[in-house]
């Protein structure tokens, strides 16, 4: 998909924001000339999330499409239509839809947004439709009516973390632990939490992610290793050997390197999302002049299975923001506000993966000896894009 122009942009997170769910599906010349609409994976899971509709329970062919009824949303209008979803025989029976009408409302290569309540699709063009304008017109409009019955409230167990926080964190507080993690471990610790590295949330459903200092400009999401059954490199050792390097402190190769979709790294190593296959693809790349192209495959990930972990880890997050202090040799930490996001949305999650937005860290045979770990990590600036209705909680003034 292509990057969001600012309208879009815009839109995005005010959806986000208002704890909307949605997918995003960009209109190419192609399918706006045969009205036919791939249904990418994020559409797919987002579909399956919602209950909506199962396309691996769907036979092939035309006599198995499921028709629908669907509303198109303008500035201001609502409009009744219907949706087709199918497989057809061709090309292995590639999920498909088409919104009927939707020409009359859209051009190529602009974006819609999908979302789902009770049971209806909703489609709003973003690319054209100012959505805040809406909502805050003088008039009623049916895209207000819509956002204010899907808006979700704030949970009960979010309350109990923030009055705590408040209650032992808002004060000076020395740091347990002299390390990078020092502040995140300690918060931990205050709260009653024990160490743990699982791919579940922290407190209660509630994740914890602590920061401190303006130069910090990426919190990690998850880790989350390659699914090597699918994957031209079998582990990471094997990973290490083919494109790590000697470290000073061990006589075997490691792998510490950040690996994104806008430029090869180093070792020539770039992510790609393959919507065909469903998967996030990191390759080897080779240049030729100031171009680069594809050498061969490496390692990857089903999308399934990073938006699971997403999902898993994220469904209610506090982005904890911290000062830090040195008094005679001792260090002190208080947290300034708490950033409070829900309900991430799994197909901004990929598009943020291709813009750059997210990024993946290997820290493969270290010389520490320490497990191997594939952080997911994400720009602090494309926060607002990823996750639902962020809050904002201010701890200490000063």
């Amino acid at each position: 998909m292509r990057d969001f122009n600012s309208l879009e942009r815009k839109n995005i997170k005010f959806l986000v924001n208002k704890g909307i769910k949605f997918a995003n599906i960009q209109i190419t010349e192609t399918g706006y000339a045969k009205s036919i609409l791939d249904a990418t994976e994020p559409v797919r899971l987002y579909f399956e999330q919602s209950g909506y509709h199962f396309y691996d329970r769907q036979p092939q062919g035309m006599g198995n499409k499921k028709v629908k009824k669907a509303i198109i949303l303008t500035q201001c209008e609502r409009i009744e239509t219907k949706v087709s979803l199918y497989r057809p025989t061709t090309k292995k029976g590639d999920p498909r839809l088409w919104v009927y009408g939707l020409k009359d409302h859209i051009y190529p290569n602009e974006i819609f947004s999908i979302t789902i309540n009770e049971g209806l699709m909703y489609v709003i063009i973003i690319s054209s439709v100012d959505i805040l304008k809406a909502y805050k017109s003088k008039i009623e409009t049916p895209l207000r009516d819509l956002i204010n019955l899907i808006s979700e409230k704030e949970s009960e167990t979010s309350t109990e973390l923030l009055g705590l926080i408040r209650k032992r964190m808002s004060d000076w507080t020395e740091v347990e632990v002299n390390a990078d993690t020092g502040v995140g471990r300690t918060v931990e610790s205050l709260l009653g939490i024990p160490m743990n590295d699982l791919p579940v949330p922290d407190y209660k459903g509630i994740e914890l992610k602590s920061h401190s200092g303006i130069y910090v400009k990426t919190s990690s999401l998850f880790t989350k290793a390659p699914e090597w059954d699918i994957s031209r490199v079998k582990s990471g050792k094997e990973l290490a050997e083919k494109y790590g390097y000697m470290d000073d402190s061990c006589n075997h190769k490691t792998l510490q390197v950040t690996i994104n979709a806008i430029m090869p790294n180093p070792q020539n190593l770039k992510l790609d999302v393959n919507y065909v296959k469903d998967i996030l693809e990191t390759n080897e790349y080779a240049w030729r002049g100031s171009d680069f192209t594809k050498k061969k495959d490496v390692m990857a990930w089903r999308l399934e299975t990073l938006h699971k972990s997403l999902l898993a880890k994220h469904k209610e997050t506090f982005w904890i923001d911290a000062s830090i202090k040195e008094k005679k040799n001792h260090r002190y930490f208080k947290v300034n506000y708490i950033d409070y996001t829900r309900n991430p949305s799994t197909s901004m999650f990929d598009t943020l993966i291709e813009q750059g937005g997210i990024r993946v860290d290997t820290m493969v045979c270290r010389p520490s000896g320490n497990g191997d770990t594939y952080s997911f990590k994400i720009k602090r600036n494309s926060i607002p894009l990823l996750f639902p209705e962020i809050q904002r909680f201010v701890i200490s003034e000063d």
